[in-house]
């Protein structure tokens, strides 16, 4: 299970960085004024410059696909229950994802910009959960169906 987890984390790792300059990439060709934004001003005035943030940036990406990449082993320990599957996930991912986002400041940092950003992560997290709890649901009835139908014509 270890390796598998770190196996993951490297994988992750380079897909979390790509996420990120992909992000970066479209928003900056939706503020359109054919300039590329690496990162936020306030990032880059806390830096000290733009090489900096984006070096620091680049490098909580990293973290931040590891993050997730490792996570995704929890779905495979069959012992645990669903929720207990979901809870850990979801604290993992969000433990990880919150301090970096306020730190790279993709939040702003006040009460309201922290609840709002906590109350989109968790929307967005069962949103994709409950989707994909659906789908899985729709394809064990599908199997047990087939199962059902292959006995009753033997």
């Amino acid at each position: 299970m270890k390796k598998k987890v770190i196996l993951r984390c490297l994988i992750g790792a380079p897909i979390g960085l790509s996420i990120s300059f992909m992000i970066t990439l479209i928003i900056s060709v939706i503020i359109n004024k054919g300039e590329y934004y690496p990162v936020v001003p306030q990032l880059t005035a806390l830096c000290g410059n733009e090489l900096n943030a984006v070096i620091i940036q680049a490098v909580c990406s990293l973290i931040y696909g590891a993050a997730f990449g490792g996570a995704s082993a929890i779905w495979e320990v069959e012992s645990w229950s669903l929720l207990k599957q979901t809870v850990i996930h979801c604290l993992v991912i969000s433990v990880s994802m919150l301090p970096i986002a306020y730190c790279m400041y993709w939040m702003p940092h006040n009460f309201w910009g922290i609840a709002g950003y906590i109350a989109i992560f968790f929307f967005i997290y069962f949103f994709i959960w409950f989707s994909q709890y659906f789908a899985m649901k729709k394809k064990i009835q599908a199997i047990n169906d087939k199962v059902k139908s292959d006995s009753v014509s033997s």
